[in-house]
């Protein structure tokens, strides 16, 4: 009885040290996410208007990035934000979920685990460089990899304590006598290349996401475990391939962006949008599917993040169309449909992570992306016109004319800001990833001028969140892009570049094996690591086939997205599920016509020639 009351005591002082940590991990995360948006945005005012350019500016933007994306990746280990594929576990008894579960956390900890000594010796190995034109130890980059790992094995130990003793015991074993068998196959193997990499890449990486593994954790897992049985290269190769899939520039806009997507529902900006057209075209027979098309659209010229799209215009829209009593069914399937209507979108975060890996051209990108959103988007509203045709009330209540301008007026600025964001990287104002940072500046200074202002409070909220899934999303492409250095070291990429080539028809076989590859994979990994690990083996083989860089990229998005939002494995369709406050089994039969709707379009722009420019 003393032990326990002990325990409970012990229990009790500990919870005010975690809460100050986790604050202070917070407060850490959104000073360095304030201090890139200050630089940056410094940066543009000293180049542009009086002509002096902080030179220091972009490298000092990197460092801070790193340590930015690991401790974003820490805290969306603490609040259970990483991205993970649920379906399977979720359907097993509650008692086999919690051991999944369970065990889901131990490959996650041994994978962790597995780094920090490679990042130690990275550590070491980068205190013989230094950064130009700081002037200081490129040791300061690395340290922030260290300190990351430190940080995620801190927090995956407390979710391990957290399970049941019996849960976690069955779990881990179970864990370890697969991983095991794992390993000696893999050694059984070694002599067999080839089989070898198919055999960990497909068989385990697979094996890992299903059971639940958050997919990034599952990427570390199988590239380290390979390096581990070939022994072809030193775990401090992965370190060194994470840290520089963490300090590329052009990636610095994911965080930026996703800050900007959720300032919009901060400052009032989103409301003010949405209002204005829920009163213009909302009184229209299927007007709200026409306001839920056009708001997405409309957004995602803003913010590049789909998750902020939908968070920003569902919670608006959709409580209107179910007090309208429309079928919740069509609802989830449209929201579904217009996030992957919208990958390509600019400022689309996904066209610039397609954009740096490939060497693809942006603003190219950016300018090629947002016809072919338009043709989706025209194809959705068609057809929720077509059904809506059948619900008498599938309209909002129509409003005067005056109340119409009067909400244009009142909704202009915030109108604006995409069309501030398309002339500020049309005009070399900024480049791709500065924009987020004149978007950030013109949204708050909105927010308080001309929409009423805003807690503080809420601003850090907004900018913790930020941390956090900026965080999640980095973390993936950082360990995808130690994944496909692995792929390409082993030969894998240059069998999948015979198989590619193989297939009938040229050109138009490869586009239609790339489609249906893109959608699978896209339902299962999730779009941001795929294209970081199929992108530079795909578009070569684009190239030898004459097929535009920005074409096949649009192609592929496009493909991917669709993938991410379909039914019964694409994680896109359950986070829409979750914003719209509707149950995903509501839209299983109804979301099918859309999606083929959208693959008919996208075989359209694949195979007219300006359909995708």
């Amino acid at each position: 009885m003393q032990a326990c009351s002990a325990t409970m005591a012990s229990g009790r002082m500990r919870r005010p040290v975690a809460r100050i940590a986790d604050a202070a991990l917070d407060g850490a995360g959104v000073v360095l996410l304030a201090v890139e948006v200050l630089v940056l945005f410094a940066g543009i005012i000293a180049r542009t208007v009086f002509i002096h350019p902080l030179i220091w500016s972009t490298e000092f933007a990197r460092l801070v990035f790193v340590w930015l994306t690991m401790i974003g990746a820490a805290i969306a280990v603490r609040d259970d934000r990483h991205m993970r594929m649920t379906a399977l576990v979720h359907s097993l008894p509650a008692h086999w979920q919690a051991r999944f579960r369970a065990g889901a956390d131990v490959i996650q900890l041994a994978s962790v685990l597995a780094m920090i000594g490679p990042s130690l010796v990275f550590l070491q190995v980068e205190q013989l460089s230094s950064l130009s034109q700081l002037g200081i130890s490129s040791a300061w980059e690395a340290a922030g990899l260290v300190a990351g790992f430190a940080l995620i094995a801190l927090y995956l130990l407390r979710d391990l304590f957290a399970h049941r003793g019996g849960d976690f015991w069955r779990g881990a074993v179970g864990a370890a006598v697969i991983v095991g068998a794992a390993w000696l196959a893999g050694r059984a193997l070694a002599a067999d290349t080839l089989a070898e990499v198919i055999f960990v890449f497909i068989a385990m990486l697979f094996a890992t996401v299903l059971a639940g593994v958050p997919i990034a954790f599952a990427f570390g897992f199988c590239s380290t475990f390979y390096l581990m049985v070939t022994q072809g290269a030193p775990l401090a190769v992965m370190a060194s391939q994470v840290e520089q899939g963490t300090s590329s520039i052009i990636l610095l806009a994911v965080p930026l962006f996703v800050l900007l997507g959720g300032l919009l529902t901060v400052t009032r900006l989103a409301p003010a949008m949405m209002r204005f057209l829920t009163e213009l075209i909302g009184p229209v027979k299927g007007g709200l599917f026409y306001v839920l098309i056009g708001g997405i659209l409309l957004v995602s010229g803003i913010s590049g993040a789909k998750t902020a799209d939908l968070a920003a215009v569902a919670p608006i829209v959709v409580p209107e169309m179910k007090r309208q009593k429309i079928d919740e069914g069509h609802i989830l399937s449209v929201v579904s449909c217009c996030g992957a209507m919208a990958e390509t979108i600019p400022p689309s975060i996904v066209l610039i992570i397609i954009g740096a890996v490939t060497g693809t051209s942006i603003s190219a990108l950016f300018a090629a992306g947002l016809m072919p959103a338009i043709l989706l988007a025209v194809i959705l509203a068609l057809l929720s016109r077509i059904w809506a045709g059948a619900d008498a009330a599938a309209a909002a209540p129509r409003v005067p004319a005056r109340r119409v301008l009067r909400s244009f007026l009142h909704g202009l600025p915030a109108l604006a800001l995409p069309f501030v964001i398309r002339f500020a990287v049309i005009d070399g104002i900024a480049t791709a990833t500065e924009v987020a940072t004149i978007g950030t500046v013109y949204a708050i200074v909105l927010g308080v001028v001309f929409y009423g202002g805003f807690r503080p409070a809420a601003l850090y909220d907004c900018a913790a969140k930020a941390v956090g899934l900026s965080g999640a999303i980095m973390f993936i492409i950082a360990v995808a892009t130690a994944m496909s250095w692995t792929l390409t070291q082993s030969g894998f990429a240059d069998d999948i570049t015979r198989l590619m080539l193989a297939l009938p028809g040229g050109r138009y076989g490869f586009l239609l094996g790339s489609i249906f590859l893109m959608i699978v994979l896209g339902s299962i990994l999730e779009g941001i690591p795929i294209l970081v690990l199929f992108g530079p083996i795909l578009f070569p083989i684009a190239r030898t086939l004459h097929i535009g860089d920005v074409r096949y990229g649009i192609i592929v998005i496009l493909a991917m997205g669709i993938g991410l939002f379909a039914p019964p494995f694409g994680l896109g369709y359950y986070a829409a599920g979750i914003m719209t406050d509707i149950d995903p089994n509501r839209a299983l039969k109804t979301i099918w016509g859309y999606l083929a709707a959208l693959v008919l379009g996208l075989l359209a722009i694949a195979f007219v020639p300006w359909g995708a420019l």
